[in-house]
């Protein structure tokens, strides 16, 4: 949902090709063990689970975490006073981050493993990041000296939402 106050509105989500193979072969084998034992009665492995532990790793392998990654995303937007940021399901609002706090933003190119240990809510040498995918991005330095990172797909226009917002706050 666009908010009307909002110049600028971003939604990324995880839908790199190796995030979705690292979240469904798992959830596949788990699924297809949980039908060899379970409907056919077989047991699935050398070493089976009982079929109680097989219904709880279907739930949790095969449904619950694949629900969880698909899930996520990273809502950013550009408001009249200030950045706002979302990062579904760990926030269930936004975070802003006004204008009056930040003493400067720039565009910036970085490596995600190499800055900021990967992808998510991260911490690195160069402060907290925010990113789901991609290698740019827009670097707010504020007031108190500490830094934070938005990953974009967007950063040009990004970038110009905020030096627009941000003379007229």
């Amino acid at each position: 949902m666009f908010n009307k106050s909002s110049s600028f509105r971003e939604v990324q989500k995880f839908r790199q090709f190796w995030v979705s193979s690292l979240v469904l072969i798992p959830a596949v084998v788990t699924l297809y063990g949980a039908y060899q034992q379970l409907v056919l009665g077989q047991p699935f492995g050398d070493n089976p689970a009982s079929d109680n532990t097989m219904i709880i790793l279907t739930i949790i392998f095969g449904f619950l975490f694949p629900l969880f990654i698909f899930s996520m995303k990273l809502v950013t937007e550009v408001r009249s006073d200030g950045v706002y940021v979302r990062f579904f399901p760990f926030h269930l609002s936004f975070k802003k981050f006004g204008y009056t706090d930040i003493a400067s933003y720039k565009a910036v190119h970085y490596s995600a493993l190499r800055d900021y240990g990967g992808w998510g809510i991260r911490y690195g040498k160069n402060g907290k990041a925010y990113n789901i995918s991609g290698n740019d991005g827009i670097i707010l330095e504020f007031q108190n000296g500490k830094h934070l990172l938005i990953g974009s797909q967007k950063v040009h226009e990004f970038l110009m939402a905020m030096d627009q917002s941000a003379r007229t706050a």
